[in-house]
């Protein structure tokens, strides 16, 4: 009977074992299939973006409008937008507009229940919501035209209106509802059409009111940070450009009456100042005898400074006597910080050699002249203007790629700093990896800088949301680029500029990563598109070494692609200098340059 039931036993563990086996098989086959399907999907999607660019000019007739045409050729569009002046903000007296209760709690209801408006802070939901004034429209206005170009974002109290584009009809809203959020982010043009459908009130808020608010509370919050830091024993000594990293990383924690912010006996990583409110610090001698009052504490002061070098044992009691902010640094955003952090300014030692090639290089551009070339074809076309490949007449094997910009269409889009700040970074950088550096920009170390500029599906939370940018956001983009480039399609993308940008701010841990990126790499994105700036790779102590360094790299060679010796994996085929096969090609530029000789046009080598 044992021998029975144990032959049955084997043979039903058998039976399951062989079931297990099919469905792995079966599984491996589906996984196949999706992966197949995925490289269809993505080969239809070219295709269907190829055909829209063929489409579109055609159906939107922009045949008389080459700077159009100029756009679409284009995949993603970038855009750029220059901040209130920083020193002015202090100066700025934002209205206070009068309004009800009842009208301030709608507006802020309806900022907290839109997609974007809902990451600002309180404090500066609080400004807005002061700073909106009212708006009246009567039955059947357009309040927003799709294609114009708007500066003003909406919150409806009364009525109703109607959403469409391209003469379709998107959507109805009534009451509690925001819209033309894009508008306070930078000047663009409108992407729907919003019409009255009965008389309707209206709060706005323009972009520059907007966008002082934004700035001015970031600025005023860092610099009481700064002062906090500069006031507590531990941080004395330390350089201005290492307190501003750390102000950035500080959080603001709340307590109230009798809450205990620290516990004796704990184990704990956290220092703490007080920003605001009164703490009483007790100790008990002995287990179960009554808490011994050792004294109080109030704002300027800190505790718990030891658990930043590694002891972690809490050896008092902290108790919010009132209701009490703290700002807050744990060990491991302390310790990435200090000691050893990289100026990244500074370009490091060159060798005399280099330094004769440069000026050598400086030297014989300073010499030339427009009329000293011949323009082989065009490389590329941006949204500026062209890049041509030139001979040199004096010496036929000499080539180089010229960057011919319309100064008309600079001047008109007000972009004349980003130019010349693009030639002299570039003259700077002497890189053989740097091709169009339009959006660059020299803040130097530990400063930050407030232009909203970039790809959409490439800009970094803390650009969206206007609470200053520096380096780091470079390497947010750059795990961008490594997604894109390992996918074909980037991380964040949705049908339109405002809808990509609530998709970053939900975070990298949203987004799926299919199975073509190696974990290794998924792993290195997820550390480059950290939401918080200082806690992403590059931007730590050891800066961009812990990006060279990290496993996905494992085994690549640096120093043979700085030097230029590195074997390429692909070589093109180029029979001379002259060779433009493996460009794609472009059509000849129709406009004619104005008649002064070079005016409209300026060259960049």
């Amino acid at each position: 009977m044992m021998m029975g039931t144990l032959r049955d036993l084997q043979y039903a563990l058998q039976e399951k074992i062989e079931e297990l086996r099919q469905r792995d098989a079966l599984i491996d086959e589906l996984e196949l299939e999706l992966d197949q399907k995925d490289e269809l999907i993505q080969k239809l999607q070219n295709e269907l973006d190829k055909y829209r660019s063929v489409i579109r000019p055609a159906t939107q007739q922009v045949q008389s409008r080459p700077e159009l045409q100029e756009h679409q050729r284009t995949k993603r569009q970038a855009i750029s937008a220059e901040p209130a002046n920083v020193q002015q903000l202090s100066h700025v007296t934002l209205p206070n507009v009068p309004k009800s209760a009842k009208s301030k709690e709608l507006i802020k209801s309806a900022i907290l229940d839109n997609d974007f408006m809902k990451n600002l802070e309180m404090s500066q939901i609080q400004e807005i919501v002061d700073c909106m004034y009212p708006v009246d429209y009567d039955k059947n206005s357009c309040i927003i035209k799709e294609g114009d170009v708007g500066s003003l974002v909406y919150v409806m109290e009364e009525g109703k209106v109607e959403v469409s584009k391209e003469g379709l009809k998107l959507c109805t809203m009534g009451p509690g509802k925001v819209f033309g959020e894009l508008a306070i982010l930078y000047n663009c043009t409108r992407t729907a059409t919003v019409r009255t459908v009965t008389s309707v009130k209206l709060w706005a808020i323009d972009r520059q009111c907007f966008q002082t608010i934004m700035m001015r509370t970031g600025l005023i919050k860092h610099a009481e940070n700064m002062e906090l830091l500069k006031s507590v024993l531990t941080f004395r000594g330390l350089p201005e450009e290492i307190l501003s990293k750390l102000a950035d990383v500080l959080e603001e924690t709340h307590y109230e009456d009798g809450d205990y912010i620290i516990r004796q006996g704990a184990r704990g990583d956290t220092f703490f100042i007080i920003s605001k409110g009164k703490v009483t610090m007790t100790r008990e001698d002995c287990p179960g005898q009554e808490p011994v009052y050792l004294r109080s504490m109030g704002k300027g002061d800190s505790f718990g400074e030891k658990a930043l070098q590694g002891e972690d044992i809490r050896t008092a009691n902290v108790i919010a006597a009132e209701s009490v902010t703290c700002l807050v640094i744990d060990r491991d955003s302390y310790k990435h910080l200090i000691g050893g952090l990289e100026d990244v300014s500074n370009k490091g030692s060159e060798d005399a050699e280099a330094k004769a090639k440069y000026e050598a290089e400086n030297a014989f551009f300073s010499n030339l002249n427009l009329s000293d070339f011949n323009i082989i074809d065009t490389l590329g076309v941006g949204g500026f203007g062209r890049v041509e490949l030139v001979q040199l007449k004096s010496d036929e094997m000499k080539t180089f790629a010229m960057k011919i910009l319309k100064k008309r269409h600079i001047v008109d889009t007000r972009q004349q700093e980003h130019i010349r700040s693009e030639k002299l970074i570039m003259q700077e950088a002497h890189s053989d990896f740097i091709v169009d550096f339009g959006f660059a920009k020299k803040i130097g170390f530990g400063k930050k800088t407030w232009t909203f500029c970039g790809t959409p599906e490439y800009v970094a939370p803390e650009i969206i949301l206007n609470k200053g940018h520096d380096i780091s956001a470079d390497y947010w983009s750059l795990g961008i680029l490594m997604y894109e480039l390992l996918t074909g399609s980037p991380p964040f993308s949705g049908p339109d500029p405002m809808k990509t940008y609530n998709i970053i701010l939900r975070g990298i841990d949203m987004i799926e990563f299919p199975k073509k990126i190696t974990k290794n790499a998924a792993n290195l994105i997820k550390k480059l598109c950290r939401d918080t700036p200082s806690e992403r790779l590059g931007n730590l102590k050891n800066g961009v070494k812990d990006i060279q360094k990290h496993k996905w790299f494992e085994g690549f060679n640096w120093d043979g692609l700085r030097k230029g010796t590195l074997m390429p994996p692909i070589i093109p085929n180029v029979t001379s200098s002259t060779d433009t096969s493996n460009f794609d090609s472009f059509p000849e530029d129709n406009e004619d340059p104005p008649p002064d000789d070079n005016s409209g046009w300026d060259t960049d080598f």
